[in-house]
């Protein structure tokens, strides 16, 4: 009896992560606007229809990228830092930055990094998606931190909304800095590029 090769034998609910791994490497090879859904079905090894179940247009799949990795995480961190109300707001950023700063560096995050600052603009739907699922979710994480230390004592008076502006800015910028070392040589190791970002801004934060 001829034995049916594995990679035929996937399980449905398999498929979708599948796809998912597939879009990463087609969207960071060719873009936003350049990948093709047939490309991705073919790197996935699934049939032509079979994406198209899923995942009917690219801006389908690319709302799933990253609600399965930015969104995840952030959901994550919400729950972590619910339960961590009563430690000082200056020990939850300093988690909080840790945990961003290795999450920021993934290559998947890397990838959606590009892609929205490269090519987000041409797709007005998608911009306003990740405003509303990202920034403006990841801004209200970290001025709810900050608005607590300033109600303690623990900050100087300061915008909360303008500090988790800053806070995101710095991180985000720092993170695609350290993935092309190549152009920016005077970059400690991304041990000393994270404890530089905190004690700067935590100085700034402090009375």
């Amino acid at each position: 009896m001829t034995s049916i090769e594995p990679q035929r034998r996937r399980a449905p609910e398999e498929r979708p992560t599948q796809i998912l791994d597939a879009a990463f490497h087609e969207f960071g090879e060719r873009g936003l606007a350049g990948a093709r859904l047939d490309d991705i079905a073919k790197r996935a090894q699934v049939a032509k229809g079979t994406i198209y179940l899923y995942f009917p247009t690219k801006e389908a799949l690319f709302r799933e990228m990253v609600h399965t990795t930015i969104v995840a995480a952030l959901a994550e961190a919400e729950a972590s830092q619910a339960s961590l109300v009563a430690e000082s707001a200056e020990a939850q950023l300093r988690r909080l930055g840790q945990g961003w700063w290795v999450f920021l560096r993934t290559d998947r995050v890397q990838v959606l990094q590009r892609l929205v600052s490269l090519e987000l603009g041409q797709f007005p739907d998608l911009m306003q998606f990740y405003a509303d699922e990202v920034i403006a979710r990841g801004r209200r994480l970290v001025s709810g931190i900050i608005a607590r230390g300033v109600e303690r004592g623990e900050f100087r008076e300061v915008d909360p909304q303008l500090a988790a502006r800053m806070f995101s800015s710095i991180w985000m910028s720092h993170s695609t800095w350290c993935a092309r070392r190549e152009f920016h040589k005077t970059l400690g190791s991304d041990e000393q590029v994270l404890d530089e970002m905190l004690e700067f801004y935590l100085y700034a934060l402090r009375p």
